[in-house]
């Protein structure tokens, strides 16, 4: 094969280009690259300053790179005009194919690099020399296979984000079985009036005799407890992307020190409940299987009712109608701690509490596992797709021969908009 290898200087050159607050917002993420930025100024969990002129101007087709999360794979060729982070590089890039190029440095070979050349005191500090971003070296193959490679990999990267999204659908579709499931058990056929919005909590039909109805407050106690994470570098750390939306489950999670999250975050014990505040609908709940560390953007909760049996009632209808009661609350980005306190929660007997529990873990159970298998599934072929797209932008993977044939286009739609949200760092 005639490619070169060529150190990264011979093609990106910076662009320090500023004053354009008028340009929308953008930010690098490590599972997408460069994105629009969908938060607005409310939000207290990344602050937008009020001057955005020092903000970098990004013109499609540019390279942008967080310097502070490379090692994470915060990268990426941008599709859009906008503004970025000071903190961040930009670059003109000077390459035949920029869509090749986006392929190759978002590649793992490159993200690897990013990590070995990183540096700093400590992971949530580490910090990209530009010094040794320009000589790390490129394979460059000549323009024709540039191009059959985008058209490869767009093709091949097509059909495993369809074979993806269809087991996400699959998902979705268990998940709302589980769902009717819950809230029958949960709230005993009881339904929530159409006039809960006028009169707080009313119900259709008449709640049994021995339950009660008690204020999120008088049942439960948030334990706000923050720390500095670089003193527990070895616990795992839990941020709403490692629950998922609508089932209590609590998915693969890394250490602090792998996650690199350089924000407060609250210790939390094993037997408590994790509750994210943040995009609440998504209604991200569950049990805390270890001790560990949570991001600020999730409430720790203790109970005097059944743990479980709080859980599933926090994924049910009655839980999430209250969150919709008023148009502001379906705007807002996150519940505050107020607002939680106020939620009311139906209280059954304990031995109505216990008997609901064995009731829907039984029910929930096998639904629970074709989903784990699913997502298990789906966690291969996405492995798959980081190798493939590795051995073809790295030559290791001949496809020059390769005859590509009309397809469809799919996107990747893995990434909620909140973990999207949740991934976009402070301005530094």
């Amino acid at each position: 094969m005639s490619w070169q290898t060529v150190p990264l200087r011979k093609l990106i050159t910076p662009n320090n280009k500023r004053n354009r607050p008028d340009l929308p917002l953008l930010s690098v993420v490590r599972d997408k690259g460069v994105i629009k930025r969908k938060l607005d100024k409310s939000d207290n969990h990344n602050v937008i300053p009020e001057d955005l002129s020092n903000y970098k101007v990004v013109s499609s087709g540019q390279f942008v790179i967080n310097k502070m999360k490379a090692w994470q794979g915060s990268c990426g060729v941008s599709q859009y005009e906008g503004i970025v982070s000071p903190a961040y590089y930009v670059f003109d890039l000077d390459i035949d194919n920029p869509r090749f190029f986006n392929y190759s440095i978002r590649s793992r070979a490159f993200i690897d690099e990013f990590n070995r050349i990183s540096s700093g005191i400590r992971v949530d500090q580490w910090d990209l020399s530009l010094l040794k971003l320009k000589y790390i070296h490129f394979p460059l193959p000549p323009r024709e296979e540039q191009d059959q490679i985008v058209r490869y990999l767009d093709w091949k990267v097509s059909q495993i984000n369809k074979l993806i999204n269809t087991k996400l659908r699959q998902i979705e579709l268990l998940g709302e079985q589980k769902r009717v499931v819950l809230n029958s058990t949960v709230i005993k056929g009881l339904i929530s009036s159409p006039t809960m919005k006028d009169s707080g909590f009313a119900w259709l039909g008449k709640i049994p005799d021995a339950w009660h109805v008690r204020q999120f407050s008088k049942i439960a106690t948030v334990c706000s407890n923050l720390v500095s994470p670089q003193d527990y570098f070895e616990l795992p750390q839990v941020s709403p992307a490692n629950i998922e939306k609508d089932s209590g489950r609590l998915l693969p999670c890394e250490t602090v020190r792998e996650a690199g999250i350089i924000s407060s975050n609250h210790r939390f014990y094993k037997g408590q409940i994790l509750y994210s505040k943040i995009r609440p609908l998504l209604n991200k709940v569950t049990i805390a299987p270890f001790d560990g560390l949570c991001s600020a953007d999730m409430y720790p909760v203790e109970t005097k009712l059944a743990t479980k049996y709080l859980v599933y009632f926090m994924l049910s209808d009655t839980f999430l109608s209250q969150l919709t009661m008023t148009e502001n609350r379906v705007k807002m980005p996150k519940i505050n701690q107020d607002e939680l306190s106020s939620i009311l929660v139906l209280c059954p007997p304990d031995d109505e509490q216990r008997a609901i529990i064995v009731h829907l873990d039984e029910q929930c159970e096998r639904i629970d596992k074709i989903i784990g298998k699913l997502n298990d599934e789906i966690a291969l072929f996405a492995e798959y797709r980081t190798r493939l797209i590795s051995d073809v932008v790295t030559g290791k993977l001949d496809v020059r021969g390769v005859i590509v044939p009309e397809y469809e286009a799919v996107e990747d739609t893995t990434v909620d908009e909140d973990v999207e949200d949740s991934k976009i760092e402070t301005d530094v």
